[in-house]
């Protein structure tokens, strides 16, 4: 198998994460499974920008791009599992109805 055709493959596999992904956020309605679904979608993006590099030819650029995106999600899971605590300490649930009622 041809180094190009793998990574369109690479590319397709992307794609169907990446709508899975965006399946998983709308319908799901626990704060968890959101959560991990984002996870997928990060994961998804990664692979993308890594076969983007590839086929124009900026793998340094994909690279840094990716370290990037890495530390952002970990930053921004990090606050969404404290978030994602909080609510259940205090609502001792974890459905999205109770994150629409919430005010203050």
């Amino acid at each position: 198998m041809a180094s190009g055709e793998m990574f369109s493959w690479f590319g397709i596999a992307g794609m169907l994460v990446l709508i899975a992904g965006f399946y998983s956020v709308i319908v799901s309605d626990n704060l968890i499974r959101t959560l991990i679904a984002v996870e997928i979608l990060t994961k998804a993006v990664t692979l993308l920008i890594i076969v983007a590099g590839y086929v124009t030819g900026q793998i340094g650029l994909a690279q840094a791009l990716v370290i990037t995106l890495i530390i952002i999600e970990v930053a921004l899971t990090v606050v969404a599992v404290g978030v994602i605590l909080c609510i259940f300490k205090r609502h001792r649930t974890l459905s999205t109805d109770v994150v629409q009622t919430i005010r203050g």
